[in-house]
Parts: structure tokens; sequence; C-alpha cells
């Protein structure tokens, strides 16, 4: 990969087997990426992003002014969410195996008594993961159907810098764990286009042609996953 820099904007410039030239500036602080077709040279890649620097320092300025998650303490009545939607955290002591339960408005975590923060995190991302699971595993095998592809392997993890991935060669995708927090809908969105990445490795023209033809609301689904406040630490990434 290769690097441009203009005054103090940095782009990283990665040449692919594409036909167009495409410029991606990325949640959550503005990191600027252009991919280019083989046959163009450096100075070509600089004139036009020169001539894209106006919506370059918008797009990063958008991404940097993003609201951002307070760090969680696992309190009583600390606000937490699952698809999208507000829960206050209730914490009740046990003697048996910790446990999470969704109960009206409040996500009620079972632990030992004095159990600390790092602990009670862990059981309640367990608890996240498994519920991320069973949603991913919906979805897919409903857009198996529709894109008619199959995967052969899906899982969840934590990532800093994507929402999702997906190894076309393997059939498998890995879907971000903080996803569960997200409404349903960009869950979906995501699940989507790395399944889209079966039909089409690169995001090209044909890519987002098929987006368009199966998931034609995704544009502004891509804007809603953007605007939602993120980690402190930042990690949020979408094509």
């Amino acid at each position: 990969m290769k690097q441009l820099l203009l005054g103090e904007l940095i782009i990283d410039v990665v040449h692919k087997d594409i036909k167009n030239i495409h410029l991606s500036v990325y949640p959550p602080n503005g990191k600027v990426r252009i991919a280019a077709p083989l046959r163009m040279d450096l100075d070509t890649v600089r004139v036009y992003a020169i001539s894209k620097l106006d919506w370059i320092r918008k797009q990063k300025e958008k991404f940097i002014n993003q609201d951002r998650e307070a760090p969680r303490e696992y309190l009583n009545r600390e606000s937490h969410y699952f698809r999208g939607k507000r829960y206050l955290l209730q914490i009740c002591e046990t003697n048996t195996a910790s446990r999470v339960e969704l109960m009206h408005s409040r996500i009620i975590l079972y632990a030992r008594s004095n159990a600390a923060p790092e602990k009670l995190q862990g059981i309640l991302e367990t608890w996240y993961r498994a519920e991320l699971k069973v949603l991913v595993a919906e979805l897919i095998e409903k857009w198996e159907k529709i894109l008619q592809v199959s995967v052969e392997e899906f899982g969840v993890k934590k990532m800093k810098t994507k929402w999702g991935t997906c190894n076309p060669e393997a059939r498998r995708i890995w879907i971000n764990l903080e996803l569960v927090k997200k409404p349903p809908e960009c869950l979906e969105y995501i699940v989507v286009h790395e399944m889209v990445h079966l039909l089409e490795r690169n995001h090209n023209d044909h890519f987002i042609a098929y987006m368009d033809q199966f998931l034609p609301n995704w544009r502004s689904l891509k804007e809603l996953l953007n605007k939602l406040p993120v980690k402190q630490e930042s990690w949020q990434y979408l094509n």
C-alpha cells in the first residue's frame, strides 16, 4: 500500500484489479483510502484526490464530531443496548451459574457477590455473543435463498476496524459483536453486504449493482449505522 500526502492529509492508496477509482472516508477518525485500477499511476491518483479535497474534509469533520458512547462501568441502572433498544442494567446476586435475562426495559445480569466490572462485562458479552449468533444464523438462512449462495461458516468476534468480513474462498463470514447493539436492519445490511462478496469479491460496480438489486435501501442503512454513537476506542468501518 502506498500513501499520498496532501498538506496535513494522509491518503492510503491501494491498487486493485478494478475498472474505476473508489474514494472512501472511514469513521470514526476520517481515515481516507483510495482504491485505484492497477494501470493508474500515483500522479493521476493525486490529481483525483485534489479534486475531491472539499468533500474529503467535510466527511472527516462529520466523523470526528460523531457522538461517542460513554465508557461502561457495569453498575445498576446503567444504560446498555440490545437490537437498537435501550435497557437498564440490573445486577442481581446469585450462588448458581451466572446468566443474563432480558425483561421489558431491563437487562438482568446474575453474578456472584462483589463480581468485578471485568467479570460482569464478560458475562454480558457472552450473552451478547450467543444472541447475535442466533440472529446471524437466521439472516444467513434467509439470504442464502435470495442470493443463491451458501455460507460454509460464520462467526462473531470483536473487531476494531470493520463491521464484518468475508473470505470468499472459504465461504466464511465474520460479524462484529457490536452489531448486536444496533438496530436489526443495520445487522441485516452488514450480513447481506458480506454475503454479496460471495458473488463479487471487490467493492466495484458489480458489487454495488448487486446491493442495489437485492437491498435497494442499503445506502440509507449504511448512513444510519454510521450516525449511531461509536465506542470510545473507535473501531467503526464501512465501505
